[in-house]
Formats: C-alpha cells, structure tokens, sequence
C-alpha cells in the first residue's frame, strides 16, 4: 500500500520525504536531519525535472539522494565549524577551559603530580607539581576533567 502510493505521487514522495526530515528535525534535534532533509528536497527538485526520462529510476534516484545527504552534512559541517569561532563566549561549554587564570587552595597535597582542589563549589583533579594541602595554584590548562595548575 505504501509502495502504491509513493509511486502514485511520482517526484512529490521526495517532496514529502525531504519536508518529513525537517519536521523530524524539530522532534529529534541534532543538526542532522534538517542537511538530510535539505538533500530530499533537492532530490525532489530533480525529480520534477527528469521524472521522464528513461534513466532517471529509483535507483538513480537514491544515489542522488545519498550524495546529496552526504555533501549537505559535509559543507553545513564546514559551515558551522567556522560559524562556531565567532563565539562572544568561547569557553561556555568548556568549563575546564572557562576556569584558566583562576586560583585555588589544594585540599589535598599533590602526591605524583596529581592532586584535589576546590574551586567554587566543586573539587576537581589538579595535575602540576608536588605541593603541600593548602597551597594555592593557578590553572594553566585543562585536560578532559582534570585541570592542570602551577603554583601561584
């Protein structure tokens, strides 16, 4: 039933499945299916155009629609990498990296270059040089959950 009407609707099914991803998108947000939606429309687009040709069948059609999802999601990530340096506020999401410059007292001595310090409301894992509980460090970097910190 569902075959009989795809092909009842001819180049409208790739019409309808192109806005489908981009409702979809709402639904389930990622930034993925909207390039993948964008690549149905376009598929619809040609279909329109070649729907009688000879050579334009429903294998075509789906290469189409593959290369078409694929260079979408690869020129919106080119997009939105580039988009993403232009930020007021780099290190957001990056809490690690939002914390370098700041000073913190260890609560527990740094034993192997490894130790605990508390900073705001949280105790993070310092990595640097072997201190004393109590002395006071700066963060240099970040490392994933660890922050890397130098005396000061």
């Amino acid at each position: 039933m569902i075959l009989t009407l795809i092909k009842d609707m001819g180049p409208w099914a790739w019409w309808v499945f192109g806005i489908v991803l981009l409702v979809a998108e709402i639904a389930v947000p990622g930034n993925v299916l909207v390039w993948v939606g964008v690549a149905g429309l376009a598929t619809g687009l040609l279909s329109n155009l070649f729907w009688e040709s000879s050579w334009w069948v429903w294998e075509v059609q789906w290469l189409t629609f593959a290369a078409l999802s694929a260079l979408s999601l690869f020129a919106s990530r080119r997009w939105l990498k580039r988009r993403h340096h232009l930020s007021d506020q780099p290190t957001l999401n990056d809490r690690g990296a939002s914390l370098i410059g700041r000073t913190a007292d260890l609560i527990e001595p740094m034993h192997n270059g490894r130790g605990r310090a508390k900073i705001g409301d949280t105790i993070w894992i310092v990595n640097g040089p072997d201190l004393p509980a109590g002395s006071r460090v700066r963060v240099i970097g970040s490392n994933g959950s660890d922050l890397m910190v130098e005396a000061g």
